[in-house]
């Protein structure tokens, strides 16, 4: 695993050492607090932020160490944790959670994306170990300064695209570096979502907010607005639960859905590094405060070494790329992947047309696997003094960088340059005010 890590480090480091440095810390040096150590068989003390939905999942994905601490605004959700792990401290706000439990030792982040920020940071200047739902944060600032902090912090770090621990992402990136299909030139990423609504204005009105939810707490860090609980044409939730991801204020879309799930393949296996650019190729319209209900998304990334240009697409909501004759009869998955090379494409990780896989070989395993492909385990060995994470922020961040990129591009409706050093987009001045959002009063972190 110190081999995988230290490639991502490779590929991430230049821009990560430049932001770092343009944009300091969240703490002053004598500030600075660490983790504990322990040993491996020791249990850590662990903190949920966020019960409901993902958040189940992960809190059992860790329920083998101690759950000191349960928060969720939904009581619903939080009574619920709290059969699973009677004992555990309740709270509504994460703040105070993470103020008055002085034992705690890692936390999970698993709220929706204007949240992760705050929660995380708070939780990484406490010298918590931090494991956060993807996408990292909701705004590429937040993702440059957690990043930075958790190396200040010398906190073991994941984020929960949980592929990433799997075997399939390393038999791409063995493929794609045995020069299997020569030098990839584009990359088509695609997936089936929204599968929330997106592309609708805000409704009217306002409902009354269900006992068991503090809709303040909720609406934390994003401006205020009036609880809404089913649109009046679709028997769908305005807002929560999950269906949150489809507004600019709280989501970041289908592309910050899934794009960290399936960016994550190319950014590693084709050490892509920043972008110089990004534009959207076609969307349906861009509401003011809605995502649309479906685009594609082209990013442009340079030369890295010996290593060709490389021009990576997105599509969601049922968009989909030309079909290769390749594919032959075979219909396209769900969610998927194709890369193109100058010897050949590989689809879901096998070659095209799919005869030439039956003689064909595979190169040597030459990246460790992680055991039983356990994403929380990853993690829990690294907060206990092992390995880094193969999703730590050294590798997220920057990866949720390129994710949120696209969706500025989205939100102005044009080309924009990257400037990864100085966080900037040169050539539009108006971007400014989409890689860094305002926060509410007593939200902001210092």
């Amino acid at each position: 695993m110190k081999q995988v890590f230290n490639r991502r480090r490779f590929l991430v480091s230049g821009a990560l050492a430049a932001g770092a440095a343009a944009l300091g810390g969240c703490a002053t040096p004598w500030s600075v607090r660490y983790p504990r150590r322990l040993a491996a068989n020791e249990k850590l003390n662990i903190g949920i932020i966020g019960c409901g939905g993902k958040g189940d999942e992960d809190s059992r994905g860790v329920s083998g160490e101690h759950i000191v601490a349960l928060c969720d605004v939904d009581e619903h959700a939080l009574q619920q944790a709290a059969k699973q792990f009677p004992g555990a401290q309740l709270y509504r706000d994460y703040r105070r959670m993470l103020d008055e439990v002085r034992n705690l030792d890692a936390v999970t982040v698993s709220t929706p994306d204007h949240h992760h920020f705050p929660a995380a940071m708070r939780a990484i200047q406490r010298g918590l170990h931090v494991y956060v739902q993807k996408p990292l944060t909701h705004s590429i600032w937040e993702a440059r300064q957690l990043a930075a902090a958790a190396r200040r912090h010398r906190v073991a770090t994941q984020m929960g695209n949980q592929a990433t621990s799997g075997a399939g992402i390393r038999q791409l990136v063995e493929l794609i570096g045995a020069g299997t299909i020569g030098q990839v030139r584009a990359v088509h990423i695609w997936t089936d979502r929204p599968i929330w609504p997106q592309g609708r204005d805000r409704p009217a009105g306002a409902d009354p907010v269900p006992k068991h939810l503090d809709w303040d707490l909720w609406l934390g860090p994003a401006p205020v607005r009036p609880f809404k609980d089913k649109y009046p044409d679709v028997d769908r939730h305005v807002y929560h639960p999950f269906c949150w991801r489809g507004w600019w204020d709280f989501g970041t879309g289908a592309l910050g859905d899934i794009g960290c799930h399936t960016l994550n393949h190319p950014m590693w296996a084709l050490k892509l590094g920043a972008p110089e650019s990004v534009e959207v190729v076609d969307a349906a319209e861009v509401k003011p405060e809605s995502f649309p209900s479906w685009s594609i998304i082209r990013w442009d990334f340079p030369a890295r070494g010996e290593l060709a240009p490389v021009k990576l697409f997105w599509y969601d909501g049922g968009k989909l790329p030309p079909k290769p004759p390749e594919m032959e009869k075979r219909e396209w998955a769900d969610n998927g992947a194709l890369y193109i090379g100058d010897q050949g494409q590989l689809y879901q990780g096998r070659l095209l047309p799919e005869a030439l896989m039956k003689d064909f070989q595979r190169p040597a395993p030459t990246i460790p696997r992680i055991e039983n492909e356990d994403h929380y385990q990853d993690w829990l060995i690294a907060c206990k003094g092992g390995r880094p994470a193969c999703s730590n922020f050294d590798f997220a961040g920057p990866l949720t960088e390129t994710v949120l990129l696209g969706n500025v591009a989205l939100r102005l409706g044009r080309k924009i340059a990257w400037d990864a050093r100085r966080l900037r987009v040169p050539n539009c001045r108006a971007a400014d005010a989409l890689l860094r959002r305002a926060y509410r009063k007593d939200w902001a972190i210092s």
